[in-house]
């Protein structure tokens, strides 16, 4: 008997289980991703128009990706609903590019990756996300037809609401931290100078009188007639003295570049490329403004406020950072000690109560386990009693219960309104279904089960003889089987 068989039996038109990660899923894509949400939604969510932060541990399967993509989804509708105070969504949730690049700054001393990771500090947090953020805001501002981001509205950026020093922050913060790897960084800087709309011919003055000098002393040579003192090295010293600027210029932005260089650690950062932006900026436009220059997170946070100074100008007047995935970067793969020494750094109340940003904050419920053991000290840095922590993602069997009848609805056949409990045979009743939705705890585990026992129920009758209902033995004995491999896993000897 064909699975296929014994849904269009039960007017659906797709398994409604078969799918276990919401990144894949499309039952829960086009169907539940609106609808269906974890009792805590709200208290995660929040408010777009004042976004805050929150901090959740969940176990494997209890729907942080499905968070995650509702989240996003959201500030879709958000900003499509409200173009005058539109909020940037920053997914942080690829870890590898700066860890592999942190990694390469820490030297052949630290290559161990707990000893890298023991380097990892609050400022670098910032610089990957100031990075994230400053990317795409350079993309959008280019319309870069090849780079998509969520939450983003389709209209370029109204670019000529910047004031002139705004202009200079949005430039400033693009030579630090436009991290594209689709286009050349020195050819996105020149285009987002044009948009913008910036003349910054006062930048080349040190050409100008380089050039004016050795001008000048050619003419002097010719029309003076003292072709003896090429011969001497005074018209030549008089030449030089002309480029002094430039090379002046040339030296301190080698050495601004190579500062930022070593201190945005997780950062791909090349010190010509860098210093040619820097140079062409003008220092005139630079002095006074924060860099990176430093291994402290005081001028982060200034980047930080110019980042949301120029948002604000352009209707943006929020930003969200959604951290998830911190157990897959393949240098951390999911060990505890190594997720704790790259993600306690972020929680930092001064950063999860700056205002304007909020941090959504998706760990895994191994980390849960470690924030009592910490000192006072780490307490009273992070403040977590202040940043919506929620100590986990239970499903209750009600919840779980209704998430499958929500399932089932979204994969109905046109006309069709089926029901759960017509899979199964008596005395399997809504009330055991609860109970035994209660003990899997999590969708990722109903979703298994009941592609389990669909599985085993097709595979023993026939197409010539199928049975329309899911006996109650087979339904127990496969839940007996099923919480014993859960047990396993729980334990750290299973599969899953």
């Amino acid at each position: 008997m064909r699975i296929q068989q014994f849904l269009q039996h039960h007017g659906l038109a797709a398994n409604p289980f078969v799918d276990e990660d919401a990144q894949t899923d499309l039952v829960f894509k086009t169907g539940c991703l609106t609808t269906v949400h974890h009792p805590a939604w709200d208290k995660i969510y929040g408010d777009p128009r004042e976004p805050s932060t929150a901090v959740v541990f969940g176990e494997k399967g209890s729907g942080k990706t499905a968070i995650r993509l509702q989240i996003a989804r959201q500030l879709t509708d958000h900003n499509a609903e409200n173009p005058q105070s539109q909020v940037l969504l920053v997914p942080y949730d690829d870890f590898n590019p700066f860890l592999d690049r942190f990694r390469e700054q820490m030297g052949w001393l630290n290559r161990r990756i707990d000893r890298t990771l023991a380097q990892w500090r609050l400022w670098d947090h910032i610089d990957a996300i100031l990075s994230l953020a400053v990317t795409q805001l350079v993309d959008r501002a280019l319309r870069v037809t090849q780079a998509r981001h969520p939450a983003a509205r389709d209209e370029p950026l109204p670019l000529d609401r910047l004031s002139a020093s705004e202009k200079r922050d949005f430039l400033l913060l693009a030579a630090c931290y436009d991290q594209s790897t689709a286009e050349n960084r020195d050819d996105r800087f020149h285009r987002l100078r044009s948009a913008l709309g910036l003349k910054l011919w006062e930048s080349y003055w040190d050409w100008a009188i380089g050039a004016g000098v050795s001008a000048a002393v050619a003419a002097a040579v010719a029309l003076g007639g003292w072709w003896s003192s090429l011969a001497t090295p005074w018209p030549y010293l008089a030449a030089a003295a002309g480029w002094l600027p430039r090379a002046w210029n040339f030296a301190r932005g080698t050495y601004q570049a190579w500062r930022i260089a070593g201190n945005t650690r997780c950062l791909k950062q090349p010190i010509g490329m860098l210093r040619r932006m820097l140079n062409r900026l003008g220092w005139r436009n630079i002095v006074g403004r924060p860099l990176p220059t430093q291994a402290r997170t005081d001028d982060r946070y200034e980047l930080l406020a110019k980042l949301q100074g120029v948002l604000r100008a352009m209707d943006i007047a929020g930003i969200v950072v959604v951290v998830d995935r911190v157990d897959e970067p393949y240098l951390i793969n999911g060990a505890t000690d190594l997720m704790r020494a790259f993600v306690w750094p972020l929680l930092d109340n001064k950063l999860l109560k700056h205002q304007g940003l909020g941090l959504k904050i998706l760990l895994p419920i191994e980390l849960e386990r470690l924030i009592d053991r910490e000192d006072q000290e780490f307490r009273q840095r992070a403040r977590l009693d202040k940043q919506n922590m929620l100590r986990g993602l239970p499903w209750t069997g009600q919840a779980l219960y209704d998430l499958a009848v929500a399932r089932l609805k979204a994969c109905a056949a046109s006309g069709a309104e089926p029901r759960l409990l017509d899979w199964f045979e008596p005395p399997v009743d809504q009330r055991r279904l609860i109970s035994a939705f209660e003990q899997l705890r999590v969708p990722r585990n109903l979703f298994k089960f009941m592609f389990r026992v669909l599985t085993a129920h097709c595979n023993a009758h026939t197409e010539e003889q199928p049975q329309w209902r899911i006996p109650s033995g087979l339904f127990e004995s496969v839940f007996a089987l099923y919480q014993r491999d859960q047990d396993a896993f729980d334990r750290g000897v299973g599969a899953g």
